[in-house]
């Protein structure tokens, strides 16, 4: 099969240097989780677990029962987070393949113990703690009294508590201050009940930068281990290097006409004779048609248009007067090239959206090149 000329490099050296940085403004025995959920947020979850583990992250933290089962099944053997409850038809398979569910019901608390003992095993857990997010999670005021109806459920054992906070990167939020307190009474509701869990802990990326007072025994880190920052606010706390580049080739070059329109609907016409370059890349690659007629490429470490509207599999670049382009010239997307830089976070930007959401389209279809 011939190599498509669209593909996302990822620099594994840098998903490295991440958490090492934020490794070192954790106090010393604080353990870390890299998260590497969704596909390691589009750089690929089994390299982006071993670049992170090579750096010294003692845990990884997954979304679903199927990335859990793909990293074991990739030789990966340390403690693998399951960080929402999955179906109780799951149980099974979370004890055969040694993971660590977050419980949040009553009903799959008791699956899961069912299963285990059967099989003649003990699984741990982690109960989620819900302070205000109202995602999932039981009541900070329950959790010492859930507790205590689980602790006689047989084969399951509690390891950790946890929680998620929904505004760590935005400074003076009283509403992370109030996460934070009810957290606190729900760990000194477990403490008066004499339960005292080995592993707590509830500081994203955000709040791993930002609030150290949140770090507990471990923290959780997901998007600024890619080098992505959660928020404007984390930028002044540390230096992160972006891991994921996306490039393409150009596939062809035409000349066109004045007035001649380009694309889907024809939303952008040639003000003189132009050239246009076509890149064999689009929205099903997750370059979102939202940014047609709004965003930059590089080529020839020169800055060009991006025009017409954004296909399915490819998109138009108005290439400026004294540049010459041929079939085969590389294209950056999000990357450098020569002294210029387009970064993941400004095509959210014009996107009217997040870095995560960018980074992780870019895994829709798109071959992952390790540099």
């Amino acid at each position: 099969m011939y190599p498509r000329h669209a593909w996302v490099e990822v620099d594994a050296a840098a998903i490295a240097r991440n958490v090492r940085a934020l490794a070192s403004l954790t106090r010393q025995g604080t353990r870390f989780m890299a998260v590497v959920k969704a596909d390691g947020y589009g750089h690929g979850a089994i390299p982006s677990a071993r670049a992170a583990l090579s750096a010294g992250a003692e845990r990884l933290g997954v979304a679903t029962l199927a990335e859990a089962v793909a990293l074991r099944e990739a030789g990966i053997g340390v403690p693998i987070h399951l960080l929402a409850e999955p179906p109780p038809e799951a149980a099974e398979a979370i004890v055969e393949h040694g993971l660590i569910p977050t419980v949040t019901t009553q009903a799959f608390a008791e699956s899961l113990g069912r299963v285990a003992v059967s099989l003649g095993r003990e699984i741990v857990y982690h109960l989620k703690v819900d302070t205000g997010m109202n995602r999932i999670g039981f009541r900070a005021e329950d959790v010492a009294e859930i507790v205590g109806q689980f602790s006689r459920v047989p084969g399951i054992k509690l390891e950790g508590v946890f929680t998620h906070f929904a505004t760590a990167d935005t400074p003076g939020d009283w509403e992370f201050d109030r996460q934070v307190e009810r957290f606190a009474l729900a760990l000194d509701d477990l403490r008066d009940n004499s339960v005292r869990p080995a592993l707590v802990h509830a500081a994203n990326s955000a709040a791993t930068i930002m609030h150290p007072a949140t770090h507990f025994d471990m923290v959780r880190c997901g998007i600024a281990i890619y080098g992505l920052h959660p928020g404007e606010a984390t930028r002044s706390g540390i230096a992160l290097e972006p891991a994921m580049s996306v490039k393409g080739r150009v596939s062809l070059v035409k000349r066109i006409g004045l007035g001649d329109g380009v694309s889907y609907g024809f939303t952008w016409h040639a003000s003189g004779p132009t050239t246009i370059a076509t890149v064999p890349l689009g929205y099903a690659d997750g370059l979102h048609r939202v940014l047609s007629n709004r965003m930059e490429v590089l080529i020839g470490g020169r800055r060009c248009r991006q025009v017409g509207r954004i296909c399915m599999d490819q998109f138009m670049v108005e290439i400026p007067p004294g540049l010459r382009v041929s079939p085969g010239d590389e294209v950056v997307i999000a990357g450098a090239q020569g002294s210029e830089k387009i970064l993941i976070d400004d095509l959210a930007a014009v996107a009217g959206t997040i870095n995560y959401e960018i980074a992780c389209g870019f895994a829709l279809r798109l071959e992952r090149r390790a540099v």
